[in-house]
């Protein structure tokens, strides 16, 4: 029951979305590609190299952001995709303040949303998931944004019923005649599942990105060329609990280039 509602709101989401496009109401948009190569992964193999498309917008009644990666192995293939695969994550959020014309702020909150997330992958790694989201007024940040998700997996995975906290944020400072760019998000699932499927163990993954705006420097246009690092920390990565014989604790750094359009 769970996933049919969230699948009807995910739907309307795009529905929305797309008539929003065709009436005028988006607000702004970015799209950008990245290219990714580190090492040290666990689970998967150790090497990678990976393509990246974003695309994040803000509309008259909420803001939706995309990604999809295309993962690269290199000289050792997954046992379980092969020498490549690929995942992603759509996220639309609706704004009650924007919704009724209400603002809908009080401390720290300055907007209340309805978040969703569809995770989807090669293979069974589909979840949906649903809950609050707020916007947060955090001095000196560009943005600061927190959703709390309840988790619903599809397939034969563990993972049904847990919480989700995912903060994302973003800080600029100026660095000699360009500026850094620091952002990301934090997705922690706080319980685990046990169920017939197995055990889906609680982790925590910090994904930010560290970026030098390269096109700035160079007396380009700014915010549209960046090179720098993502960081990866991921305890019991994928639900896994670490162990002797698995080490499911990813720690990692990656060189990025990043090209906004």
């Amino acid at each position: 029951m769970i996933r049919t509602q969230t699948n009807v709101l995910l739907s309307g989401g795009l529905l929305a979305a797309s008539q929003a496009m065709a009436g005028d109401l988006l607000l702004w948009q970015t799209n950008s590609l990245s290219y990714l190569y580190g090492k040290n992964f666990a689970i998967n193999p150790s090497i990678q190299q990976t393509v990246t498309f974003e695309h994040a917008d803000k509309w008259k009644y909420g803001d939706n952001f995309l990604f999809v990666d295309k993962i690269f192995y290199n000289g050792k293939e997954d046992r379980n995709k092969g020498p490549h695969t690929y995942y992603g994550e759509f996220t639309p959020r609706f704004s009650f303040g924007k919704i009724f014309d209400q603002k809908i702020e009080f401390g720290p909150i300055k907007d209340v949303l309805l978040a969703m997330t569809y995770e989807y992958g090669e293979g069974e790694s589909e979840a949906y998931l649903i809950g609050p989201g707020f916007d947060l007024k955090v001095p000196g940040f560009n943005y600061v944004t927190l959703n709390i998700f309840r988790r619903q997996t599809e397939g034969p995975r563990p993972g049904d019923g847990v919480w989700q906290i995912t903060p994302g944020w973003s800080y600029s400072f100026a660095l000699g005649n360009s500026d850094v760019l620091i952002d990301g998000y934090l997705d922690w699932v706080v319980d685990n599942d046990e169920n017939s499927r197995g055990t889906y163990h609680a982790n925590l993954h910090i994904n930010p990105q560290i970026k030098y705006d390269l096109g700035k420097a160079l007396g380009w246009r700014q915010k549209q060329l960046y090179v720098g690092t993502e960081y990866s920390y991921w305890k019991n990565k994928y639900g896994v609990e670490s162990s002797h014989n698995l080490d499911t604790n990813q720690n990692t750094a990656s060189l990025l280039v990043k090209v906004h359009f």
